[in-house]
């Protein structure tokens, strides 16, 4: 035990001071935050501002029609036509046809195409001000549209609330599940690799034979593996805490501002056919005063670190048995991770999945294999335990794994 406890120490201190631990443990939490807030700023910076004149006008569109000052803005202007709308700065004209008699025909002239996002909105709210032009034709007054259109936005407020008495909630499920997951996700492959990386240098260097002189190998794999976990749950500790750090400092760098347009670009793709789908996040955000107190931490966290460590080993220990075959030449190891990485990549497939259908026999099945269960089973338990996940299928998980 002894001896393991040597190996253990030493490939712990060795990778902890190399230099590519401390840059990547110190960068990655950085290049995250930069990509996030970057993102933010192009996506806010690439959102082009379009003056929309519109001729024709049938006589309801200027009272109904709106515009976003941020976006889109939409003009009446007199003397404007195909010829000569972009010398008076407008970058589209929107021409009304009145003539059909069903569907009216809209036609935009720009010299660019378009962006989707920009039609959308245009066709959107020419939708919404026909509607309100019709509803005003049966007697229904503008300001009588507007007060219901105030109050239809906020009417209705759905909570799921379980049979326990609890209050279940989508979003920090979807959070939690999917983040835990991608975390095991990452470190499987980063470090498992690192264990065959270990193995591989120390057979082809003929350290190895060395070593086995004096430890049983047995001794030897177990020192390398628990070693390099060792050294996995530093960093994804040192990781957290340092995102933790640094997302507490982005509204001092992010303006308010910009924060705002942001969510409004989100909102305005949601309506995107296609778009991106972010309401699992825009729930998460909303519910972030109660994020304490509605997770049943003490719970989640064990279970992370069961499966972190469980998975680990798991896949080490496939990963050093690769390792341990290679000879001279790396690049056999490229043919012999194939199968070892497939369950990791169809882990996270079922992983997307399962967190919204906790119950389906591909969710239950994925959790209980070890080959899939440190990444399916966290998504399974963010939906709550024993509410989506009954004790028995937690304890015969953690027992196979």
């Amino acid at each position: 035990m002894n001896k393991i406890f040597i190996i253990i120490s030493r490939e712990y201190i060795t990778r902890v001071r190399n230099k590519t631990f401390l840059l990547s443990t110190f960068l990655l939490p950085i290049v995250l935050i930069l990509f996030i807030v970057g993102s933010t700023f192009l996506a806010i910076k690439s959102r082009t501002k379009e003056k929309i004149a519109i001729v024709n006008n049938p006589g309801f569109l200027q009272k109904n029609l709106k515009s976003d000052s941020s976006f889109i803005i939409f003009d009446f202007p007199e003397g404007v036509n195909s010829s000569n709308y972009l010398e008076k700065g407008y970058s589209g004209l929107l021409q009304v046809n009145t003539d059909s008699t069903a569907l009216k025909k809209y036609v935009i002239e720009s010299k660019k195409t378009m962006s989707m996002e920009s039609m959308e909105f245009i066709e959107r709210q020419m939708n919404k001000a026909i509607e309100d032009n019709m509803l005003m034709q049966l007697n229904i007054d503008k300001k009588t549209l507007d007060s219901i259109s105030k109050v239809s936005k906020e009417a209705a407020r759905v909570e799921n609330k379980l049979v326990t008495g609890e209050q279940a909630n989508a979003g920090l499920a979807y959070g939690i599940g999917f983040g835990s997951g991608i975390l095991i996700y990452i470190t499987m492959f980063i470090f498992g690799a690192m264990v065959m990386r270990g193995v591989m240098e120390e057979k082809t260097n003929r350290i190895a034979e060395v070593m086995v002189s004096s430890v049983k190998p047995f001794q030897l794999m177990m020192g390398k593996i628990i070693g390099i976990a060792a050294v996995g749950l530093t960093q994804l500790l040192l990781w957290m805490i340092f995102v933790m750090v640094l997302l507490s400092l982005i509204p001092l760098f992010v303006p308010a501002e910009a924060v705002d347009q942001f969510q409004q670009l989100q909102q305005a793709q949601q309506q995107l056919p296609g778009g991106p789908n972010n309401t699992m996040a825009l729930k998460l955000l909303e519910t972030k005063s109660t994020f304490i107190n509605e997770v049943n931490w003490p719970l989640i966290i064990s279970c992370f670190l069961f499966y972190f460590l469980g998975g680990f080993l798991f896949y080490a220990s496939l990963f050093a048995a690769v390792g341990s075959v290679i000879n001279e030449d790396p690049q056999e190891a490229q043919s012999l991770m194939l199968p070892i990485t497939m369950p990791i990549i169809f882990a996270f497939i079922i992983l997307t999945t399962s967190i919204s259908n906790p119950d389906s026999p591909i969710a239950f099945w994925g959790s209980i294999i070890p080959f899939t269960s440190p990444i399916v089973m966290m998504g399974r338990i963010a939906n709550g335990v024993p509410e989506a996940v009954p004790w028995w299928q937690l304890f015969l998980s953690m027992g196979l794994l």
